[in-house]
């Protein structure tokens, strides 16, 4: 097992951590919004929710397609969902503090859990902007990236040549 397998090993049993940890306490604040205040969840909170939903469906089609169904597995949807999660952490993380730095109060335990929600979603984004940086490395590194790319003087629809029928 190489030294780069290792990291993402870790850093996937990490994001996979907090995405139980994010969905906790998301589904603790929407909880409370739901059944103790007369408004629903907001949607910043309803956000991160999805979002670490999606996290551990993410963790198990990257850690588990390539080691049990190989044929399904594809290095540019990797990198599509490392990013994506990504950028959906840090577009949640950022709305919900956000919209926490306007409520007029904020006391309690769902206080604590929304903050903690914040920067446990801080933690998912530099994992995930970190593991996408090493898969994209990797991608590079190993050329799968080559033959996406057109070559010289070749149209990018271009037939294939057709040959001369022989005389007879």
């Amino acid at each position: 097992m190489g030294f780069s397998n290792v990291i993402i090993l870790a850093i996937r049993a990490a994001q996979l951590l907090f995405a139980f940890i994010v969905l906790g306490l998301t589904a603790y604040v929407a909880h409370w919004y739901n059944v103790d205040t007369l408004t629903s969840s907001p949607s910043q909170v309803n956000w991160l929710l999805a979002v670490s939903l999606f996290t551990i469906i993410s963790v198990l089609y990257l850690e588990m397609t390539p080691r049990f169904l190989p044929k399904f597995s594809h290095p540019l949807v990797a990198i599509g969902l490392e990013t994506g999660n990504a950028l959906f952490y840090f577009a949640g993380f950022i709305a919900l503090s956000v919209f926490m730095s306007r409520l007029l109060f904020c006391r309690g335990s769902v206080c604590g859990a929304a903050q903690a929600t914040i920067a446990f979603g801080a933690f998912e984004f530099v994992l995930w902007t970190a593991s996408a940086v090493i898969m994209g490395k990797e991608l590079v590194k190993s050329g799968t990236l080559q033959g996406l790319r057109r070559r010289r003087g070749q149209a990018p629809l271009s037939a294939p040549q057709m040959k001369e029928a022989q005389a007879a």
